[in-house]
């Protein structure tokens, strides 16, 4: 489940705001040297894997991060990152921030135009602002636009906001998910409307192909405002299977694939793909978790969750199932960003006390089969996640075999993606989950953990309610001074490392394929893909025949 943003479920810690403060040095490595540059040129197709189905492309609607990802190659925002994590224009060439943060002038781009023609104004932006208050609107992005108290559009190049209160994330929430074509949508529901499979945006490519469960296919903007594309097409391929998407890389039936560790690490160390690829290996904003439906009267219980934190050895995990390719989590906020808390108290590998939490909430082996027991049940259970990703199947596995050694059975469903998504965590029909969560570039983290935030389709779907992390959370919105905000999100990694909603488990890096005849790839601390209008395949190294002018 990714936030972008879920991301990404897009999305995608802080690591700039409209607040003083910046960013820590992130490594970014290129394992591979890279070639000799050759001349820019346009046409050829990149091919990439996609592990899950995307759902909807309008991106305020879409909860995954296969539909977040497609959905950034097509729509735009008023502001994105910069490869240093700063915030610089999108659609806004310009805005203007009042003394007390209160009000935000954007200065809009000229010359903008929707992929049919028409042009972009500021009455498409505040169309899709009053899309995602709507009531009737089902996202779980809405909660940064409700802290808008007024919004205009005194003309076609200028949208103002003004909050009532302060608001720390406000200029990085104007990204990509709240400009919608009021031309092509007005009136419409948006949510049935077939806009959603077949949207019509401003950014780089445009969609051409979506074949259910098999592949999506973009193909590029002649027109767009920062240039054409140099790669005709971007073609996404569901695979599911890292094994099967690993041997349609070695054969050229894919260019960019995510690795798994013991590829990266072992099945990519021969000449032939040296020869024919590139790796790349950084830090990533995103970790995976072990979360409860804290529904559920078993898990209720702050023992059971903490007993099962004592049972699982996290440096395990990194080193079985990640190879080393990553670090153990410890909360919500990754490493070498300010909002994260390097001393939190997260609970040790200790099987003997995680036995002793047990028998303190009344689960003891009472008939000898290693199983404990309470009322005349066995603790048994099940753990859900998504099939076809290998680090959350071998996580499982470690996780199932720790707690057996405890005295509890845990049962693994792995499903594919969007059933698991849609049928089983938006419905609240699990237990446990492991998932992760691709984290936005600013702390807050209010759709997550605030308790308002449990409804359908909401972020908070394991019910986790906390009066003094609400308290936390509004008070680390509320004020643009960055060491008032540390200290409410230091207080909030203490309290979910005693109360442990999730368990969490590891941050793993970015592991990278990318065919060696692209060129223009530029590794920064946000990672690669944010120039891809400017990557190309020399005319002499393309596969693929260009689309007809």
């Amino acid at each position: 489940m990714n936030k972008p943003l879920i991301i990404a479920l897009a999305l995608t810690a802080c690591l700039t705001c409209a607040c003083k403060g910046k960013p820590a040095p992130v490594a970014i490595t290129a394992v591979e040297q890279v070639p000799v540059q050759y001349e820019p040129a346009y046409g050829d197709a990149l091919v990439q894997s996609m592990s899950g189905r995307p759902s909807i492309l309008i991106p305020m609607l879409a909860g995954d991060s296969p539909s977040h990802e497609i959905a950034g190659q097509i729509f735009n925002g008023l502001v994105k990152h910069d490869v240093d994590l700063s915030i610089k224009g999108d659609l806004a060439e310009s805005w203007d921030v009042s003394p007390d943060g209160l009000e935000i002038v954007f200065h809009l781009r000229k010359n903008v135009r929707w992929a049919d023609g028409t042009p972009f104004t500021s009455a498409d932006v505040m169309f899709g602002y009053k899309t995602i208050i709507d009531e009737k609107t089902p996202t779980a992005y809405k909660e940064d636009y409700l802290q808008v108290k007024t919004a205009d559009a005194p003309d076609p190049y200028t949208f103002r906001v003004k909050y009532e209160k302060p608001f720390a994330p406000a200029l990085s929430s104007w990204g990509r998910l709240v400009v919608l074509p009021k031309h092509l949508l007005e009136g419409k529901d948006i949510t049935k409307d077939p806009f959603g499979r077949n949207p019509v945006g401003l950014g780089p490519y445009i969609l051409k192909e979506w074949d259910e469960g098999e592949r999506v296919a973009l193909e590029s903007n002649r027109d767009y405002f920062e240039g054409r594309p140099y790669i005709d097409r971007l073609i996404y391929r569901i695979i599911p299977d890292p094994a099967t998407t690993f041997l349609e890389l070695k054969t050229g039936g894919i260019d960019y694939a995510g690795l798994t560790p013991l590829q990266f690490t072992r099945q990519t160390d021969t000449p032939e793909m040296k020869r024919n690829f590139r790796k790349y290996r950084y830090p990533v904003f995103n970790y995976t978790y072990f979360g409860f439906n804290l529904k559920h009267p078993w898990f209720a219980d702050k023992r059971i969750r903490q007993a099962f934190a004592h049972a699982i050895d996290k440096q395990e995990i990194v080193d079985a199932a990640l190879f080393g390719l990553g670090r153990p989590a410890t909360g919500p906020y990754v490493p070498n960003t300010w909002p994260y808390k390097a001393d939190v108290k997260s609970p040790e590998f200790d099987p003997a006390k995680a036995r002793a939490l047990l028998a303190e909430a009344g689960w003891r082996d009472t008939d000898g089969d290693g199983i404990a027991d309470k009322d005349g049940k066995p603790f048994e259970f099940q753990i859900t996640s998504n099939a076809g990703n290998d680090l959350r199947e071998k996580t499982a596995i470690i996780i199932q075999q720790r707690l057996r050694g405890i005295g509890v059975k845990a049962n693994l469903k792995m499903l594919e993606w969007s059933t698991f998504i849609n049928e089983f965590v938006d419905k609240r029909r699990f237990q446990a989950v492991i998932l992760g969560w691709s984290i936005g570039f600013d702390p807050d983290q209010y759709d997550i953990w605030h308790s308002s935030k449990t409804g359908s389709r909401e972020f908070n779907f394991v019910s986790y309610a906390n009066p003094e992390v609400d308290k936390l959370l509004d008070e680390g919105r509320r004020t643009f001074d960055i060491e008032k905000r540390k200290k409410a999100y230091f207080r909030i990694q203490d309290i979910l490392a005693d109360e442990l909603p999730y368990i969490f488990l590891y941050v793993p890096d970015a592991l990278l394929a990318i065919s060696s005849r692209f060129q223009g790839i530029k590794p920064e601390p946000i990672g690669i893909g944010y120039n891809m209008p400017k990557w190309f395949a020399p005319r002499q190294l393309q596969r693929y025949s260009s689309i007809e002018k």
